[in-house]
């Protein structure tokens, strides 16, 4: 793909995330996908995630993003997407089917392998709330390169596939001592040993996974590598080891920021952008680099949700910001396409809907085409 890339995320529906839509997780008080699985029984739990995946995306979803002028599609996937982790359901039937339809619809789809046994975050969208040990098991490390290695094999020379992403959001010391999910885990005891993910380990893991990676993926299909929100500390690594047709994955989630910001006025949040921007530019001239996870929402628009049309004017204001400063990147891929499948209904909390990307465009948010 030579032009810059438009993209959107399918999140919540082949990685489950509660707060993207709690009805899947109402019958239990399971934080994550993780507890979710242990505290359901089995033949319920397949029962549940069948319907989900069979409604949550289908072809006419892939025809829909094509028509909004979506030109890449990035799809989460669990370490156990095979099924040979037990007690979790895998879903590789689903991927298989979404690549029928990307090839359908002329839309490339970058897989993003959005979670790792024992995680490598701690967040809920790494699987287990609290947890970040992964990195300290060698072999779940060596588990999760033949997850990997499988994914570049069954795919890697699919007409469908723009590239895979390696591990999703590795988490920084900073990051990780002021993440709100560190030491909330349920079960204190499989915490213990938790901490960060150190340059040190990601460094040669990513040369490793890449070197796997590119015995079934051609050149001309790329590998993703998340920043492990560390976006300054990569400089040459990547031309050094002579990697081939990489990028580097940044996500920036503006609403991040409003933790040491109370009230934010516009100010704020152009201060903050345009910093994000210049790390990019910079970053960039080592290796391109792809904003893949954004978002809208922020509390500058939901603060006034009582008066419409000055939400929407904000929103579009900040929407307008970030895609300015997104455009000296390889491109950007909006987090995240739906929450509720019932477009129609009404979100429970008003912070939800910019994350929506169908009601973004509906409430006349962001531009239908990212331009």
């Amino acid at each position: 793909m030579k032009e810059k890339i438009r993209g959107v995320n399918l999140g919540n529906w082949l990685v489950l995330e509660r707060w993207m839509n709690i009805h899947l997780f109402e019958e239990t008080d399971a934080e994550d996908e993780v507890w979710l699985t242990r505290m359901t029984e089995p033949e319920k739990l397949a029962r549940l995630l069948k319907e989900h995946r069979e409604t949550y995306i289908t072809e006419a979803d892939f025809a829909a993003i094509k028509a909004h002028g979506i030109n890449l599609v990035r799809i989460p996937v669990p370490y156990f997407v095979f099924g040979d982790r037990q007690p979790f359901i895998g879903c590789i039937e689903y991927l298989d089917r979404a690549f029928a339809w990307a090839e359908k619809y002329d839309l490339p789809l970058m897989l993003d392998l959005h979670t790792v046994p024992g995680s490598q975050n701690g967040y809920d969208n790494g699987g287990l709330t609290g947890v970040c040990k992964w990195c300290k098991d060698p072999a779940e490390v060596e588990f999760t390169l033949t997850v990997l290695e499988r994914l570049a094999k069954r795919y890697g020379k699919r007409k469908g596939l723009y590239g895979i992403q390696v591990v999703n959001e590795p988490i920084s010391w900073l990051v990780y001592i002021t993440a709100p999910s560190t030491g909330k885990a349920r079960d204190k005891e499989e915490a213990k040993g938790s901490g960060h993910v150190p340059m040190s380990f990601l460094k040669p893991f990513y040369l490793e996974a890449y070197r796997r990676m590119r015995v079934y993926m051609p050149e001309e299909k790329a590998i993703i590598f998340h920043d492990g929100f560390r976006i300054g500390r990569w400089k040459r690594f990547f031309r050094e080891n002579d990697l081939k047709n990489v990028l580097l994955d940044t996500h920036v989630y503006i609403f991040a920021m409003e933790g040491f910001v109370p009230i934010p006025k516009m100010w704020v949040y152009k201060l903050y952008v345009n910093r994000t921007r210049r790390q990019i530019e910079k970053a960039s001239k080592d290796v391109p680099v792809v904003v893949g996870e954004w978002c809208i929402s922020q509390k500058y628009a939901v603060n006034c949700r009582e008066d419409r049309e000055e939400q929407k004017k904000r929103f579009r204001e900040v929407a307008d910001l970030q895609l300015k400063a997104w455009s000296v990147s390889a491109g950007y891929i909006y987090w995240s396409y739906q929450l509720w499948k019932d477009r129609e209904a009404e979100m429970d909390d008003p912070w939800k809907e910019p994350w929506d990307l169908i009601r973004c465009w509906k409430n006349g948010w962001m531009p239908e085409i990212f331009e």
